[in-house]
């Protein structure tokens, strides 16, 4: 295993590679989270003033190993790890969480962003949101003829057309289905986060013939290695004395 990685943490999964890292290595979050108290690595929260902070972070700590953990649509951050790493002069690997795939039985629209989410949603009466915060910003525009549910990590104001709800996965398959049933759910909205653990709201869209408005993965920075599961990761990982050379 490498000497020292900065792990960056941002799926389920990276907790998961957190708990095999000792009190040398690095586990970094962005937000404060639910944070074991039991790891023994360390755990960092905070930013770090975009790619060329990051690369004095990774030299000052004399990290020799940046593995982004982070979530499939957080580019910004995935650009900036393989950006520093390059800056840096270590590898940059990347654990990356497979799509979901749409199957026979399923209606999924993907749509490019909120601007074209706008026009695919005017349609429908009783959308549900799973995007995160980013609806919280248009809860001005919402049509008369709509009411908005949002999930989100927490709990936030909604208004006289919209709910939000704050909750965590992972999400039960009945309790998906009692509230698209209670909600009367026409819509749902969703990251192809590739999540088992928000998956079966998937399902429930499926059992009810609900299409899903799918809003596309950003496409995310070259590495210098990738790895679709974290058991593969962490065999490699345990294989390898220390991490491979930046490629050329």
């Amino acid at each position: 295993m490498a000497e020292r990685i900065l792990l960056l943490g941002g799926v389920t999964e990276a907790l998961a590679i957190a708990r095999t890292l000792g009190p040398q290595h690095i586990y970094s979050l962005a937000g404060v989270g639910r944070v074991p108290s039991d790891l023994r690595c360390q755990v960092r929260v905070g930013g770090y003033g975009g790619a060329e902070g990051l690369a004095q972070f990774v030299r000052k700590e004399h990290i020799d190993l940046i593995l982004d953990a982070t979530h499939p649509y957080a580019a910004q951050i995935s650009h900036n790890a393989a950006v520093a790493a390059k800056l840096a002069g270590v590898p940059c690997w990347a654990l990356r969480r497979p799509a979901w795939r749409a199957g026979p039985d399923d209606d999924w629209r993907e749509v490019a962003d909120w601007a074209g989410l706008i026009p695919a949603l005017a349609t429908f009466q009783r959308p549900l949101f799973t995007l995160g915060r980013e609806p919280l910003q248009h809860l001005h525009e919402i049509p008369e003829h709509q009411f908005w549910t949002l999930r989100a990590l927490d709990a936030y104001p909604g208004n006289e057309r919209c709910e939000v709800i704050g909750a965590r996965g992972p999400f039960h398959l009945d309790e998906e289905r009692e509230l698209f049933e209670r909600r009367q759910i026409d819509v749902l909205i969703s990251k192809n986060s590739g999540s088992s653990a928000t998956e079966p709201k998937l399902e429930v869209a499926r059992e009810r013939g609900v299409p899903v408005l799918v809003l596309k993965r950003p496409v995310l920075a070259e590495v210098d290695r990738e790895f679709w599961s974290v058991g593969e990761l962490l065999a490699v990982l345990q294989d390898d004395s220390r991490p491979s050379s930046p490629a050329e």
